[in-house]
C-alpha cells in the first residue's frame, strides 16, 4: 500500500503534496468518527451504523460463524489503553450492566457441554468464574445485574468480585412477580436512595399481569457530590407462554417502565439518569421506542452506541434460534449526554464469554 501511494504522488511537486495532505487531514477532522471525542452520537448516526451491520449480515460479509461460541478457555477481557488510563485517572463513573444467565438455583439445569440435566442445580462454578473474570477486568464502580436469584446469590457475586480486587460494598436487590429471577446493583459508592414504581401491573384481555422482574431504581453518590440515578430492567423474554402474547407482554412492561421514568423526570427534569438492562428486543421495536420516549423531548433517553473491538453491536446469542442480536442497552438522560466518554464505552469481550453467559456485558464510562 505504501509503495502504491508513493507511486501515485511521485510526479507531484513537494508543494502539491503538502496541499493534498492538508486537504485530507482537514476532511478527516470535518467528518469525524461517530461516538468518539466525547460527543454522543445522534440517533441518525446510530441507526446508520445499525443499517450497515444488518446489510453486512444479509450479505454474509460478517457471518455468524465469526461469533460462534469459542472453546471454554481462561477468561481474557479486552481492555484498551484508554480503559487503563481512565482507571488510573479516576473517571467520574464506570458502569457495567450484565445479564448473568441464571446465577441462581434452577429446578432443572441443562449443560450444553455435557448434554446432561441436573435437578435444583446452581450456576456451574466455571460459569461463575468466567463472569467474575470479565467483570473484574472492566473495573466497574457500579455493577447492574439481571438474572440473579436470591439476595445471597447477589452477595456471592459481591464476595467473588472483592476477592478479585473489585470491592463493591453497597448493594440493592429487588424483583417482580417472578420468584426466580431478580435484579441487583452493586456499588463502590454509597447508595443514598432507592425507589419503587407506583404502577407494576397491566391488563391483557381483561386479565391482570404483574411486571415479571420488576424495576430497579437506586441513586449512587460519588465523592464529588454528584448523584447518579440507576434504573435497571429485564423485560419479558421472547419465549412464548400459554396465557399471553410475549410481544404484547413485553410492550406493556415497557410502558410501565416509561411511566416510572416520566415520574422521575417530572420530579427532576435535570436528573442524571442511567437506564440499563436486558430489554429482550432490538432498537426499532415498540418496546424500545416506548422506553426511549419522544425524540428530542427532555424526557427522552439516548442509547450509547456500544460496539466491541471488531465494530460489532450484538450483545446476545440465542443458541436455539442461532441468532445474534443487540438487546442489552445503556441509555442516558439529556443531563448525562455531555458526560459520556464514548471512545471508552464498549461491549466487553472475553475468550470464554459464552461460558459466562449468553449475553455480553456493557461498559459505560462517564466523566
Amino acid at each position: 500500500m505504501q509503495h502504491c501511494v508513493g507511486s501515485l504522488f511521485a510526479p507531484l511537486k513537494s508543494g502539491a503534496i503538502l496541499l493534498v495532505t492538508c486537504l485530507l487531514a482537514f476532511s478527516c477532522r470535518e467528518k469525524g468518527t461517530a461516538g468518539m471525542g466525547g460527543t454522543l452520537p445522534t440517533r441518525e448516526q446510530v441507526d446508520s451504523e445499525e443499517a450497515v451491520r444488518r446489510a453486512g449480515e444479509k450479505n454474509n460479509s460478517r457471518g455468524p460463524e465469526k461469533c460462534d461460541p469459542p472453546a471454554r478457555t481462561e477468561a481474557m477481557t479486552v481492555v484498551s489503553g484508554a480503559d487503563k488510563e481512565a482507571t488510573s485517572k479516576g473517571a467520574g463513573l464506570r458502569f457495567v450492566g450484565y445479564n448473568l444467565a441464571n446465577w441462581l438455583v434452577l429446578g432443572e439445569r441443562y449443560d450444553e457441554e455435557t448434554k446432561k440435566s441436573g435437578k435444583n442445580a446452581p450456576k456451574p462454578e466455571d460459569e461463575k468464574k468466567a463472569v467474575v473474570a470479565v467483570v473484574a477486568g472492566a473495573k466497574p464502580d457500579v455493577f447492574g445485574v439481571c438474572e440473579i436469584g436470591t439476595k445471597d446469590d447477589l452477595i456471592d457475586v459481591q464476595t467473588r468480585l472483592k476477592a478479585a480486587g473489585i470491592d463493591l460494598p453497597h448493594l440493592h436487590y429487588t424483583g417482580g412477580v417472578d420468584p426466580t429471577r431478580h435484579l441487583g446493583l452493586l456499588s463502590r459508592f454509597p447508595i443514598v436512595g432507592t425507589a419503587k414504581p407506583t404502577d407494576t401491573t397491566y391488563q391483557i384481555g381483561g386479565k391482570d399481569y404483574g411486571i415479571q422482574r420488576g424495576i430497579l431504581d437506586a441513586t449512587v453518590k460519588t465523592p464529588d457530590g454528584r448523584l447518579w440515578r440507576c434504573v435497571g430492567v429485564h423485560l419479558k423474554s421472547k419465549r412464548e407462554v400459554e396465557d399471553g402474547d410475549q410481544n404484547e407482554m413485553r410492550t406493556r412492561e415497557a410502558e410501565l417502565l416509561r411511566r416510572h421514568l416520566d415520574e422521575i423526570f417530572k420530579a427532576d427534569p435535570a436528573v442524571r439518569l442511567i437506564a440499563y438492562g436486558d430489554y429482550n428486543d432490538t432498537r426499532m421495536t415498540n418496546p424500545l421506542k416506548i422506553v426511549q420516549g419522544p425524540y428530542n423531548s427532555p424526557r427522552a433517553l439516548m442509547p450509547i452506541a456500544l460496539k466491541d473491538s471488531r465494530g460489532e453491536f450484538w450483545t446476545h446469542y440465542w443458541g436455539r434460534e442461532d441468532v445474534y442480536s443487540r438487546i442489552d442497552f445503556i441509555m442516558v438522560s439529556e443531563a448525562m449526554r455531555k458526560d459520556v466518554i464514548n471512545d471508552q464505552c464498549r461491549i466487553l469481550e472475553a475468550k470464554d464469554w459464552k461460558t459466562a453467559s449468553d449475553h455480553r456485558p456493557l461498559l459505560g464510562v462517564f466523566r
